[in-house]
């Protein structure tokens, strides 16, 4: 004789069904995404449709402006303006590298050897947000001043004679120089350098340097083979975040240097509020944009670091 199993009581009426929202849970995460997509689209997507449209257009400011899909505007302003593009990518190459040079240490000290005053070491590296970026460049107006103390010692110490040679300074002078322009980028950028690295840094588990120094390895090749190594991510994101925005920076050329120091965001500034030529602004707008986000794409493909992703 076979036993079968009693089918399962039906609920109670008092107690309720529960239905799991299936469909409300899988829009969950596109809710959560709607004012991010919303805000790129406001702010980013349709400004960039907006510039690419005013780029191949024709026209004046009298006359107004049309799209005529006139392409040849962005051949007319790279053949123009090519020598503040060289000047853009030298000046904000070379503040990036000093940026490296001069954050590397502090940040390595921060992460190992700062102890209990790591906290005030971090604030003081962020303390000059609390300053107007415009404040922060007119001081080195003050600092590089001419016959101030930073000239004079740099005099005496025969860096001026350096960077005359390389064509960076004329004479006694730093104000008004390539020089003075790559200071003012270089301070002004600086936490962009540190602070990514020393995130990096202080994720490395400090046990890897006890196991190096147990097997007999000097700190410089502890710090060639295993410190470096594993802080990539953090150099190759304080560079990028250093190298792009001064790349299109046009405040330290305005304040610090010359006529013959201006970058390509200086040439766009004034094409877009005193000259008025809005297609050949935008059109300089888009090839900067194209040349670093090439740059970039290259740069990070050749230093391989998957942390970035």
């Amino acid at each position: 004789m076979t036993i079968t199993e009693a089918p399962p009581a039906p609920p109670a009426p008092d107690q309720p069904v529960v239905r799991k929202p299936a469909t409300r849970k899988r829009l969950v995460p596109y809710w959560l995404l709607l004012p991010g997509i919303l805000w790129l689209l406001v702010f980013f997507a349709l400004p960039m449709v907006y510039q690419a449209s005013t780029s191949v257009q024709t026209g004046s400011l009298e006359r107004g402006f049309q799209v005529t899909w006139h392409f040849q505007t962005y051949w007319d302003a790279f053949t123009e303006y090519w020598p503040q593009f060289v000047r853009s990518l030298v000046y904000a190459g070379t503040a990036t590298f000093l940026c490296l040079l001069l954050g590397y240490p502090l940040a390595y000290l921060i992460a190992f050897k700062a102890g209990r005053w790591r906290n005030l070491l971090l604030v003081l590296v962020i303390a000059p947000f609390f300053t107007s970026f415009l404040i922060r460049t007119l001081a080195w107006k003050t600092i590089l001043a001419d016959g101030g103390a930073v000239v004079g010692a740099l005099d005496a110490l025969h860096v001026l004679d350096v960077t005359n040679w390389l064509g960076w300074t004329q004479g006694d002078r730093v104000l008004a120089t390539p020089m003075a322009v790559v200071c003012g980028l270089t301070y002004n950028f600086l936490p962009f350098m540190i602070l990514p690295l020393y995130t990096s840094l202080e994720r490395i588990d400090g046990r890897l340097h006890e196991a190096a120094k147990d097997l007999y390895a000097s700190p410089a090749t502890t710090f060639r083979k295993v410190t470096f190594p594993l802080s990539m991510p953090g150099v190759v994101s304080g560079t990028l975040l250093t190298f792009i925005p001064a790349s299109g920076d046009y405040v330290n050329a305005e304040l610090l240097g010359s006529t013959d120091t201006k970058m390509v965001g200086n040439v766009i500034q004034s094409q877009f509020l005193r000259v008025l030529d809005y297609p050949t602004a935008a059109a300089l707008s888009f090839i900067l944009m194209a040349i670093v986000l090439i740059m970039v794409t290259v740069y990070i493909r050749r230093a391989g670091t998957e942390d970035l992703v």
